[in-house]
C-alpha cells in the first residue's frame, strides 16, 4: 500500500485552525456594547453597571467612563444583566436597552422613562440578601527618642452593616500620648447606632455613646436616645446626611460635681470626591445641647482629606475640634488635634 502526502489538504487544515482565534476575537468584538449620546457621539465598550443616574462603561481607549443616563440617546448591550427599578421591581437576565432616551424592556415588553432604572447589576444586599459590610480603621503613631521621649497614638474605627431595611454603625476613636514617661493625653469615645429606613431618604434610629477624657476631668459621659435622620444627598460628588434627636445623659467627673440631664443631639456627615483621584473630602460633626442648662453645649467636629494608596490602604490628613462650653475650671473650652493617618478601608 502506498501513502502520499497531500500538501493542499494540510494547508487547508492549518488555515482552519488559524481562523479559530480570529473567529473568537470576532465574537468578542461582536459582543461589544454600543452607546450613542444625545450629541451624536458613539461609544463602544462594555456596560458594567449603573447607579445614581450614571452608567459605567469599560472601554479600551479611556478606561472606565461614567455617563449620565439623561445624556444617552440609545444603548444596545449584549450581556444579560439584572435591573433594579425605582419601584423595587427586579428584572433578571435581560440586556439593558435604551431607545430614544427611554428604557426598553423585553419581558415584560414595555418602555419606561430612563430615570426608572435605579441600579444596573445591584449588589446582593440591594436585592434583600443579607448585609453589606464596610469600614475604615486607621492609626497615627509618633515615637521620638532623644532629649525628649515622646509616644503618641491616635486610633479611629468606622464600620457599618447595611441592608435594604436597616443599618448598624459602630464608631470609635481615641488618643493616648506620653512625654518623658508622663501621660499627656488619655481619651476615647465609642458610639453605636441602629437605623431603620422609612420612605427614602428618611430613617429613624437609636444611639448609645460613651466617652472619657482624663485631662478634661471627664471620668465618663454616656448617653442614649432616639433620633430622626435624612439622607439629603447620596451621589459620590456630594453626600450629606443629618440627624436630630433627644437623649438622656449622665456625666461623671473626678473633681467637678456629677450631673444628669436631658439633651438634644445632632449629627452631620458630609463627604465629596470632587477633588478627583478617588480622594475623599469629609466633615463629621456631633453636637450635644443640655436642655436644663442651655449654656452647656458640646460640639465635636472633624474635617479631613483622605486619598487611596494601594490594596485598600488610605492616607488621611485630619483636624479634630472638640468644644465644651461647660468645661471645668483650668480646662480650655476648645481642644484641637491635628493628625496624619494611615488606614485600611473595605
Amino acid at each position: 500500500m502506498t501513502y502520499r502526502k497531500r500538501p493542499a489538504a494540510t494547508a487547508t487544515l492549518l488555515a482552519c485552525l488559524a481562523l479559530v482565534p480570529l473567529n473568537a476575537a470576532a465574537g468578542e468584538a461582536a459582543a461589544t456594547d454600543e452607546i450613542v449620546l444625545t450629541d451624536g457621539s458613539r461609544i463602544l465598550g462594555r456596560v458594567i453597571g449603573s447607579r445614581d443616574g450614571e452608567l459605567s462603561v469599560e472601554t479600551d481607549f479611556a478606561g472606565t467612563l461614567t455617563i449620565p443616563l439623561d445624556k444617552i440617546e440609545s444603548l444596545s448591550a449584549t450581556t444579560p444583566a439584572t435591573l433594579l427599578l425605582a419601584d423595587e421591581t427586579v428584572i433578571s437576565e435581560q440586556p439593558v436597552a435604551i431607545e430614544d432616551g427611554e428604557l426598553v424592556l423585553a419581558e415584560p415588553a414595555q418602555t419606561l422613562p430612563v430615570e426608572t432604572l435605579s441600579v444596573l447589576n445591584p449588589e446582593p444586599w440591594e436585592l434583600g440578601q443579607g448585609y453589606k459590610w464596610t469600614g475604615l480603621v486607621n492609626l497615627a503613631l509618633v515615637m521620638e527618642r532623644g532629649n525628649t521621649d515622646t509616644d503618641e497614638l491616635d486610633y479611629k474605627l468606622e464600620t457599618a452593616w447595611r441592608s435594604v431595611d436597616d443599618r448598624y454603625r459602630l464608631n470609635a476613636r481615641g488618643e493616648n500620648d506620653e512625654n518623658s514617661g508622663t501621660k499627656t493625653a488619655d481619651n476615647w469615645r465609642v458610639s453605636a447606632q441602629w437605623d431603620y429606613f422609612l420612605t427614602d431618604p428618611n430613617y429613624w434610629g437609636l444611639l448609645a455613646q460613651a466617652e472619657k477624657d482624663k485631662f478634661q476631668d471627664l471620668d465618663l459621659r454616656w448617653l442614649a436616645g432616639p433620633y430622626y435622620g435624612r439622607q439629603f444627598f447620596a451621589a459620590p460628588a456630594f453626600t450629606l446626611s443629618g440627624e436630630f434627636g433627644a437623649s438622656y445623659v449622665e456625666e461623671d467627673f473626678k473633681l467637678a460635681e456629677d450631673q444628669e440631664y436631658g439633651a438634644a443631639n445632632w449629627q452631620i456627615d458630609l463627604s465629596s470626591n470632587y477633588l478627583g483621584g478617588d480622594s475623599r473630602l469629609y466633615m463629621q460633626q456631633f453636637g450635644l445641647w443640655n436642655l436644663e442648662d442651655t449654656s452647656d453645649v458640646v460640639v465635636n467636629t472633624t474635617l479631613g482629606l483622605g486619598f487611596p494608596l494601594l490594596f485598600g490602604f488610605e492616607a488621611a490628613a485630619e483636624i479634630l475640634w472638640e468644644y465644651d462650653s461647660g468645661a471645668v475650671d483650668n480646662v480650655d473650652e476648645m481642644d484641637e488635634t491635628y493628625s496624619l493617618r494611615i488606614g485600611y478601608t473595605w
